[in-house]
């Protein structure tokens, strides 16, 4: 194990490298930068000239890629290129909506996915699993942005019943209604996926031989299930739930520009319109590190829990 964690983080790294200069010269390669963005309408060309060495934009580009790099490993990323802040405390500020999302929607869909997931399983093919399961299917289908206007208009305009956006709080946690339709539209497509795979792994592993094999010893119901179905039929959602935690913690982009949510999504949109290539930067080491992580604890989770599914048989 300790072999494959080492193998698998030197991969990681070489991932993170690789995405950082990608998005380096990717950016390089958009129209314009930021020193005409600085500038505004009508620049001055002498201004524009000033600013880009102020800047040091006239460096050539292998060379502020290597001193950029040699900064990110001492966790320094720089400054904006657009306002008088530390990129770090930018992402910072951005990081703490998104994380507030993910760390909801994960804690509500890990619990919500393994009791459909079962619930359906346990009556296969009755009328309930048939609704759950085409339930499930019908709603994954449905983007994102649609869900979010569409819950927007029921319950925060027609309804009342919560606000639609967050323009005007200063905090999140100081008014907790802001948080409930975002978290509603973000639950609907993991746990659909999830769920589903939660039953079909409880399927499968309540007709393995090692499942009927501790069913013949006279362990009850409920010990055969959680115990010795479960940990099996799970494994296969944690590379699922990994996903969705990457997805979640890069920073759901529509779901934030349609509850105006200031989040990392929208902190990247912004930083690649105003050619703020620090900014960019920094974002990509954050979510690239954040993936690497993220699917190396699923794989070491994995692996710890299909042997343990092997050891009852």
């Amino acid at each position: 194990m300790i072999r494959y964690v080492f193998r698998r983080v030197l991969l990681g790294v070489a991932q993170v490298l690789v995405v950082m200069t990608a998005v380096f010269f990717l950016t390089e390669a958009l129209p314009g930068d930021a020193a005409v963005t600085i500038a505004g309408d009508n620049p001055d060309p002498a201004i524009i000239a000033l600013l880009r060495d102020r800047l040091g934009l006239n460096e050539p580009a292998w060379q502020r890629l290597g001193e950029w790099l040699v900064g990110a490993l001492r966790g320094d990323f720089g400054q904006s290129l657009v306002g008088p802040r530390a990129v770090a405390d930018i992402i910072a500020s951005a990081a703490a909506p998104t994380l507030l999302l993910a760390a909801l929607t994960l804690a509500l869909l890990v619990p919500l996915s393994v009791v459909l997931g079962m619930f359906a399983a346990h009556r296969e093919g009755s009328r309930v699993d048939r609704l759950i399961t085409s339930s499930a299917l019908g709603l994954y289908s449905a983007p994102e942005f649609a869900m979010g206007v569409l819950v927007v208009t029921v319950f925060a305009v027609q309804l009342g019943w919560f606000p639609p956006t967050a323009v005007g709080t200063s905090s999140l946690l100081s008014n907790p209604a802001v948080l409930v339709l975002p978290v509603f539209v973000l639950l609907l497509r993991p746990v659909c996926s999830l769920s589903r795979l939660v039953r079909a792994g409880m399927i499968d592993a309540q007709r393995a031989e090692y499942v009927r094999h501790v069913r013949r010893l006279g362990l009850s119901p409920a010990r055969v299930r959680f115990a010795h179905a479960l940990p099996n039929a799970i494994a296969p959602a944690i590379q699922q739930l990994a996903r969705t935690t990457d997805w979640l913690i890069g920073g759901v982009i529509v779901i934030e520009a349609i509850f105006v949510i200031p989040g990392l999504g929208t902190t990247l949109v912004e930083a690649v319109s105003a050619r703020d290539l620090p900014v960019i930067q920094g974002l990509a080491v954050v979510l690239a590190t954040t993936t690497v992580l993220v699917n190396l604890a699923a794989d070491i989770a994995a692996r710890v829990l299909a042997p343990a599914s092997e050891v009852g048989r």
